[in-house]
């Protein structure tokens, strides 16, 4: 086995091989063939999944400068060194199932890094300089022991996938809400109690998965047109029960919106986040008062009851109502033109929905699908109404 490793590195210095392969080969420690001299300078690629191998050295950066993807899937790596972040050029990083315990912030110097998976290993939190990487696209943290994730990940400009199944999250940054291209969240088999209220306004997300939350009762209303459900925990029991697509079309603005269908969801096109504004000066509620509702189905978030009371309280038919005076214009399109309608009492709905799933019978579409049923999912204005809707009532 030695004498093949020592082989195989020998010919890929001979050749100046761009591409080496070394998995499955038992290492326990990196091998001194890379590192010696001037190292492999023009390697851009080095596979070692599936060994042994419990640290990284020093000098990698040094003796492979050019490296841009680096694969240690699958050892026994507890620390990885502060050079890492010498390592300039690297833009795809996999080092899953490991037995990593903390990542150092030197990781935020790896400025080209495009991909980084860290699943599988035994990190408590995540350094806040992972924010610093700009050009990252995809982020893989899932089955560690995180109770949060760095508020700063919304400077990841890049972001399109991040998936953080199977840790202990009990909420979520709002902060992730800025994202300008995230496309796919999945927080499967955590904690959480409640997601962000403005989680969805971003027209690029569109798949977001939070199954086996046992505690999380509502969604926010701006996943109205998202794809909810499983993010591959699949089983055959609740592949149909978590895999939920949403069949509700957009609306324009329509004075005429009480007469649309019940659950029907408006798109509001310039829907500013809600807010206490004060001349020029913007004060966003705390995030402390607007979770007010995810103890208890009886008490609603206050952007929610505000947003209500306005509504009902307005004829908006009256256009004196509508000055500016009397309510900021921020204000004043949130609470005109709800989100949906709640399928049991039709009361308008803002910010927070509760859903409920119903498994229907065979279907015309379900032959088109390869599923043997469809599901509906009604949306409910609060945990009372969820309780006591049926599609037979």
């Amino acid at each position: 086995m030695a004498s093949d490793l020592h082989a195989a590195i020998f010919i890929a210095k001979q050749e100046r091989h761009k591409n080496l392969f070394l998995n499955y080969r038992n290492l326990n420690n990196f091998p001194v063939e890379l590192l010696r001299d001037e190292g492999m300078q023009f390697l851009e690629r080095l596979f070692m999944k599936r060994n042994s191998l419990t640290t990284l050295p020093e000098n990698l950066a040094q003796k492979l400068p050019n490296l841009i993807e680096l694969y240690l899937h699958s050892n026994n790596i507890a620390i990885i060194p502060q050079a890492i972040g010498e390592l300039v050029k690297l833009q795809s990083l996999d080092l899953s199932d490991n037995a990593l315990q903390i990542i150092c912030p030197e990781i935020g110097q790896l400025r080209s890094l495009r991909h980084l998976r860290l699943a599988n290993n035994q990190l408590k939190f995540l350094p806040q300089e992972l924010g610093d990487l700009r050009e990252l696209e995809t982020l893989d943290v899932s089955m560690n022991l995180l109770r949060t994730l760095p508020e700063r990940l919304h400077q990841c400009l890049s972001l399109q996938c991040l998936t953080a199944d199977r840790n202990l999250l009990h909420c979520l940054p709002r902060q992730l809400c800025l994202l300008p291209d995230l496309n796919e969240l999945s927080m499967a088999a955590n904690c959480l109690t409640s997601l962000p209220l403005d989680l969805g306004r971003s027209m690029e997300l569109q798949f977001v998965f939070v199954d086996n939350n046992a505690q999380l009762k509502a969604l926010p209303s701006y996943l109205y047109n998202k794809v909810i459900g499983c993010s591959g925990l699949r089983t055959q029991q609740n592949e149909t029960a978590f895999l939920w697509t949403m069949v509700l079309q957009k609306t324009a603005h329509d004075k005429d919106y009480k007469n649309k269908l019940c659950g029907l969801a408006a798109q509001i096109s310039d829907v500013k986040q809600l807010c206490l504004m004060l001349g020029d000066v913007t004060v966003p509620l705390p995030s402390e008062v607007k979770a007010i509702g995810s103890e208890t189905d009886r008490v609603l978030p206050l952007e929610e009851l505000a947003c209500r009371v306005l509504h009902a309280a307005h004829n908006w038919t009256d256009v004196k109502f509508l000055t500016p005076f009397l309510l900021p214009k921020s204000l004043l399109d949130v609470v005109r033109w709800p989100l949906g309608h709640c399928h049991r009492c039709s009361q308008p709905m803002f910010t927070i929905v509760y859903p409920k799933l119903f498994p229907l019978r065979e279907t015309a579409l379900a032959g088109v699908h390869k599923r043997t049923t469809v599901s509906f999912v009604a949306y409910c204005c609060s945990g009372q109404c969820l309780r006591t809707f049926d599609l037979q009532g």
